[in-house]
């Protein structure tokens, strides 16, 4: 990816950016790529475990406190964070929020979306928030959406970061992304995020399986990855 060009990730809960995504992020970041994180809630009702655990816990208290570790994640990662606090369990998007999602695809034009898989029986916020990725993306092509407004985009290729049981979201990685060199900065990001302080190992072990199941697949030695489904076709000029 170019240097100067955006990438754009769309989430349901603040932690699924940096469990699931938090590799990609920091290493476009870091190879000079902007990146924003649209998050559409805080988690704060089924997101946000040990922070109901806390005498005096209320729903504005959850909410403000998992809003400074989303903020303090993204910017570690070296990507900056817009909420559109609507809820989650359930996640409830309004046609406010659509039309602010297809702003942003035409303001950002981004050079590929990460959004979460097309299916989870456990989590329905997640594809909740995978189908509106998808459609607003294809919205924002639409000359005939705030006809005159002045934009440049198209649309992006998307890649669906891996939930948190594959096995039952019917996910099929086709990309391994090799994230050792960001490695120590997605783990401190996992540390921020102290209201879910129990997927810390949790992730810690996705990412070593697919490292190793991304050396073994093309010979590239690499200890640490994260795995994506291509949502449409990749184009190339040549094989292998």
């Amino acid at each position: 990816m170019a240097e100067g060009k955006t990438g754009l990730v769309i989430t349901a809960h603040p932690g699924d950016f940096v469990w699931r995504s938090g590799g990609a992020i920091a290493l476009h970041a870091k190879r000079g790529s902007k990146v924003k994180i649209v998050c559409l809630s805080y988690g704060e009702r089924g997101e946000s475990q040990f922070a109901w655990k806390e005498p005096g816990a209320t729903l504005a208290k959850v909410k403000a406190g998992r809003k400074d570790e989303a903020q303090r994640a993204a910017e570690l990662l070296g990507a900056t964070i817009e909420f559109f606090d609507a809820g989650d369990y359930p996640l409830r998007l309004t046609n406010e929020h659509f039309d602010r999602m297809v702003d942003i695809y035409r303001e950002t034009n981004p050079a590929f979306v990460l959004t979460h898989a097309l299916e989870d029986p456990y989590n329905f916020d997640h594809p909740t928030a995978a189908h509106f990725a998808q459609e607003t993306r294809v919205v924002a092509q639409a000359m005939g959406h705030k006809p005159g407004a002045q934009y440049n985009y198209s649309a992006p290729p998307v890649y669906l970061f891996e939930p948190h049981q594959p096995e039952m979201c019917n996910f099929k990685p086709d990309l391994i992304l090799k994230i050792d060199e960001v490695w120590e900065v997605k783990y401190q990001a996992f540390q921020i995020l102290a209201a879910q302080k129990h997927l810390w190992a949790y992730y810690e072990r996705v990412a070593l399986n697919r490292g190793i199941q991304g050396a073994r697949n093309t010979g590239v030695p690499m200890t640490f990855g994260e795995a994506y489904q291509t949502l449409f076709p990749r184009v190339a000029e040549e094989l292998g």
